[in-house]
């Protein structure tokens, strides 16, 4: 594998520090504003949806004018976005820094596989991509840990701060680091070609079902992660630590996958692993619906990001393939429609659960995820993209 995936791995590590910092400490944030646990989530849902509507503009801006030098700026600007929430005097000002936090993060992570992919054939690009994932994980990991923990001792204005420090170093040490690596410059894509590179896009049959599943995925897991120290607290444990402990859970199913994708993917296939992780998260929202104590859930979320990643990472390789003179542009389109589907998510959470209850609500998502990885498998079929030979 290039080296230059270290350096890619870095920046997604950094930027997914601070992607759920808040979630572990969403019971204190609320306290302090004097507002329900259902308007801090809005975070969240905040956060995703500027995440999600500015990649239209950022895939087509990395394909004209470079991917690293974009990722290397949106770096620099969550951190700076972190520090302003934790100087924050009013809720509206925190939810701003918050939309601030969403446009720099989603110049790292989508960019970061349009690289990966520009530098790894499709042969070994889920691997190459699982390597990516690596690096995001584990900023989730202690991202989600040490947010719990930092939030104990120096409140949630302390976990931004530091976070936030973290990421602006990060941003130094990428652009040091993109100097002397070995990237691959595919030529600058015009304001013509761009409108091309969409109409390949959207011909390609994969696009539609691709693009839905992410939505679906963003809603069903992701909008999940709000409620959960709440669930918590709800059961009588209020530690803030514990509930980032138990949401880091599901980084650490991500590592798993990370760890095991080059050994599953050749004995189960791709179609096997949309099947496998979607019934796994299935299963997993199952058993949180039920209410156990925190470490069963703990165990709960560490499979959750497992079979997650298994359907996730295989979407996105598919995601990989629908353009390749385009391909910023693709990749920034499939992380669109999976924030978006982080957006609705909490909101469709918060409503199932005040009027139907948390079970019900719980066991609708769980039958979704177990249909769509049956439905992916049966729909999406691996082709190469109408415009790789122009490449």
């Amino acid at each position: 594998m290039p080296p230059a995936l270290n350096i890619i791995a870095l920046a997604t590590f950094s930027a997914a520090l601070s992607a759920r910092a808040l979630d572990p400490v969403l019971p204190h944030v609320a306290e302090d504003f004097s507002v329900s646990i259902a308007t801090a989530a809005s975070f969240a849902a905040a956060f995703a949806f500027t995440f999600a509507i500015i990649q239209p503009v950022l895939g087509a801006f990395a394909d004209m004018f470079g991917k690293a030098r974009l990722m290397i700026v949106c770096l620099a600007l969550l951190g700076f976005a972190n520090i302003l929430g934790a100087m924050a005097t009013s809720f509206p000002l925190l939810f701003a820094s918050r939309i601030l936090a969403g446009i720099g993060s989603g110049g790292v992570f989508p960019i970061a596989l349009g690289l990966t992919s520009d530098l790894v054939g499709a042969e070994k690009r889920q691997v190459a991509i699982g390597r990516t994932l690596a690096g995001a994980m584990t900023g989730n990991l202690l991202g989600a840990t040490v947010s719990g923990l930092i939030g104990d001792f120096l409140g949630w204005r302390g976990v931004l701060a530091v976070l936030g420090g973290i990421v602006v170093l990060a941003s130094i040490v990428v652009a040091v680091g993109f100097r002397g690596a070995a990237l691959t410059h595919p030529p600058r894509t015009s304001l013509a070609a761009l409108k091309q590179g969409y109409r390949t896009i959207f011909t390609n049959p994969n696009a539609r079902i691709c693009y839905a599943a992410v939505f679906i995925e963003g809603c069903c897991v992701l909008g999940l992660f709000p409620f959960i120290a709440s669930f918590l607290f709800d059961l009588g444990q209020t530690s803030l630590s514990i509930a980032g402990v138990v949401i880091a859970g599901f980084a650490v199913g991500g590592l798993f996958y990370t760890m095991t994708v080059s050994r599953l993917l050749p004995k189960i296939g791709v179609n096997g692993m949309m099947i496998g992780g979607g019934a796994l998260v299935g299963v997993q929202l199952i058993a949180v619906a039920m209410g156990p104590e925190w470490k069963l859930q703990l165990f709960s979320l560490i499979f959750m990001g497992w079979g997650f990643y298994m359907i996730h990472g295989s979407l996105q390789v598919f995601a990989s393939e629908l353009s390749a003179e385009a391909r910023a542009t693709a990749l920034s389109l499939h992380a669109f429609f999976f924030f978006m589907g982080q957006t609705v998510g909490p909101i469709a959470y918060g409503f199932g659960i005040q009027h139907a209850g948390k079970v019900p609500t719980l066991l609708t998502a769980a039958a979704v995820m177990i249909a769509l990885g049956l439905i992916c498998a049966k729909l999406l079929r691996q082709t190469p993209p109408a415009d790789a030979a122009a490449k």
